[in-house]
């Protein structure tokens, strides 16, 4: 051994202590002399970088380092002997490592006792290694100070390669960010990708958001969302801890950290402030502290866009009731009914199997129903008698009258309230007005809209009749079911009666 390995250098006797995985940083020695494993390992033995000593992995031919690599996919340093099965194993290895598994994060120094086997300039130019050293030029302290410079190479690789896996989850979380329809939503959203963009386990961290809305004190926090171990989905109170880390947070107006905990703060255009806290029962890397302020700059420019969305829509709802009610009030109905017939929409369409989406555009579109209602004589509007035949068929223009006032309209929920105002007067049996369409062939909105109508309409007093009571109304749709309604819908229906009940209580006339 003295003619080429550590000749010039006392070794350290001391044996490598058993350490946890996560303070190792793994190396794999590949040689097919036992000689060189052990004395590799005692001249390494002790050997410490950035709190983390060494694990070491054996392998004694090109095939074993092979399978031990299938195995452990977190190696940081593999120092491979070139000439082992074959004149050329070393070499084969490298280009499997790089090539056939992909592995560019792995630091790859070979080490040779055949100089002649491996020329170095051509090794070093054909292979994508490292470093290249003769087995006779390595003493110990040179060994450890390749290990060094390989583990810090390593090091600043894994960080990059972090930086990038977090930045690609902040892009999609930021996606999932714009298909969010409220701050609660949104909030919840943040919570959910937090342990991801962290690469965490969500038991492993707890975090919360809060919202200090603008001229609210600075200790008034309104918690919107918050996870972890033992945290409750519906928990309102914010802990001491956090809130006073959320008070400073206010103060200083930008994000802090301590050792175990970050918090993140972005301000509204609108002159509210939220919060992101998270917390690790680990330290938090400066890795960590970095992605998280990324990702609450990411919130902050979304919040402000969703709450937008949030007016936007409450504006769009409140419209549509105004419009609604308008209507409703001419024909001296009250308003609550537009309300009822949204709600019971919305309802009918989440059991129908629609998304969450569309069944918000058909709450919000389901108030439109009748407004072709304003082009009918007040005198036919509200007879309170039967009306006649040509009475009638001037009634049923105001389906005709709604679809021409709202189809023009690039707006989505219009749009939506177009068809309904068209199509809420058709029949599952073709005997509906004012297209006699049937089955399929009505739109699914105003399938719905149909029987939501239906329904609070017989249970509401009108002027050409008073309220019936449920059973009376009950009856009547069941009896209706293949004729005027699809049937899948009223099963739906009578199955879920409770809820629309619920609905009906919540908004008296």
């Amino acid at each position: 051994m003295d003619n080429f390995l550590f000749s010039d250098e006392n070794l350290n006797q001391k044996h490598q202590a058993e350490s946890n995985i996560d303070d190792c940083w793994d190396v794999l020695v590949v040689d097919d002399e036992e000689d060189i494993h052990q004395v590799t390992k005692l001249v390494l033995s002790g050997f410490e970088f950035e709190g983390k000593t060494l694990r070491f992995h054996h392998a004694y031919s090109a095939k074993e380092a092979m399978e031990v690599l299938n195995q452990e996919k977190n190696i940081s340093v593999g120092l491979i002997d070139v000439v082992m099965e074959s004149n050329h194993a070393g070499l084969d290895l490298i280009k499997h490592i790089r090539q056939d598994i992909g592995n560019h994060d792995i630091r790859l120094i070979l080490r040779t006792g055949q100089p002649g086997e491996a020329p170095e300039e051509a090794v070093i130019r054909d292979y994508d290694i490292n470093d290249y050293k003769n087995k006779t030029e390595l003493t110990a302290v040179k060994l450890k100070t390749l290990l060094y410079s390989a583990l810090r190479s390593h090091r600043d690789i894994q960080t990059i390669s972090k930086h990038k896996a977090g930045l690609e989850k902040i892009i999609d979380a930021s996606g999932s960010f714009l298909r969010c329809n409220s701050v609660r939503e949104f909030a919840s959203t943040i919570l959910a990708h937090v342990s991801d963009v962290m690469g965490l386990s969500s038991s492993d961290i707890y975090c919360a958001a809060a919202v200090n809305n603008q001229g609210a004190k600075a200790d008034h926090f309104r918690l919107l969302a918050a996870s972890g171990e033992g945290v409750e989905p519906t928990t309102e109170a914010i802990p001491t801890n956090v809130k006073q880390l959320f008070m400073e947070t206010h103060n200083i107006k930008h994000s802090l950290q301590t050792e175990f905990e970050y918090i993140g703060y972005f301000p509204s255009q609108g002159g509210g402030e939220t919060m992101l806290y998270v917390s690790k029962d680990s330290a938090l890397q400066q890795t960590d502290c970095q992605l998280l302020a990324f990702f609450a700059n990411n919130i902050a420019l979304a919040y402000d866009n969703i709450k937008l969305r949030e007016t936007v829509k409450e504006s769009q709802k409140e419209l549509s009731y105004i419009l609604g009610e308008a209507v409703e009030k001419r024909s001296k109905e009250t308003g609550s009914h537009v309300k009822r017939v949204a709600n019971y929409s919305q309802l009918l369409a989440k059991l129908y199997g629609l998304n969450d989406y569309q069944s918000e555009i058909i709450k919000l579109a389901s108030p439109l129903h009748d407004i072709g209602k304003i082009s009918i004589p007040d005198i036919i509007l509200n007879k309170p008698g039967k009306l006649t035949p040509e009475e009638w068929e001037i009634m049923q223009t105001h389906a005709q009258v709604g679809y021409e006032i709202l189809h023009n309209s690039s707006n989505e929920i219009l749009k939506c309230g177009a068809i309904i105002a068209y199509h809420h007067h058709e029949k599952w049996d073709g005997s509906g007005y004012p297209q006699g369409l049937s089955g399929q062939d009505i739109d699914i909105v105003g399938r719905i809209t149909a029987l939501a109508d239906v329904f609070d309409a017989l249970g509401s007093d009108r002027c050409y009749k008073p309220a019936w009571p449920l059973e009376k109304v009950i009856s009547l749709i069941q009896s209706e079911k293949g004729k005027h309604f699809e049937p899948k819908l009223v099963d739906l229906f009578i199955n879920n009666l409770d809820e629309f009940i619920i609905i009906r209580d919540s908004y008296p006339d």
